[in-house]
């Protein structure tokens, strides 16, 4: 009898979780597919280039990037391998984009995620974004010596 009752609470317990995830994911993911079809992380993108210089990225790896960032792996992962295909990411870029994106990716959802469960989301998010570009930063540099030496 208590199994069943431990079962029940349980049950209930997770449905809520799932129910309180998906109020906020649901929304968050209509809104930046709209973001996507009406060009704006484009806009996003273009106004984060300088941001590939610091991190010894190519400017063709910014768009990924963003979308990494704010889509999540999946998505990202789409893009990065459609612009790899095309020819417009180095080995170099790929390899930093891997990188930042391992440490730092969906940072909406994953962070409204972890606040729905009661992290704080303001540092997660921050302690994740400053990981990522310090990592990419010194990653970044190293392989850019490495190549300057290597020609």
């Amino acid at each position: 009898m208590i199994i069943i009752q431990y079962i029940k609470e349980v049950l209930s317990m997770s449905l809520n979780s799932i129910f309180s995830m998906a109020i906020m994911i649901i929304p968050l993911m209509i809104i930046m597919e709209i973001l996507k079809d009406l060009k704006i992380l484009d806009i996003i993108s273009n106004k984060c280039k300088p941001v590939s210089k610091v991190l010894n990225m190519s400017e063709d790896s910014i768009f990924p990037l963003m979308i990494g960032l704010i889509l999540g792996l999946s998505y990202g992962a789409g893009v990065i391998i459609d612009s790899s295909s095309q020819g417009k990411l180095s080995k170099q870029d790929l390899y930093l984009l891997m990188i930042f994106l391992v440490a730092c990716h969906s940072i909406f959802e994953d962070t409204l995620l972890f606040a729905s469960i009661g992290a704080n989301g303001y540092l997660l998010l921050c302690i994740r974004f400053v990981i990522a570009f310090l990592l990419t930063y010194f990653v970044g540099k190293v392989i850019g010596k490495r190549s300057k030496a290597a020609k």
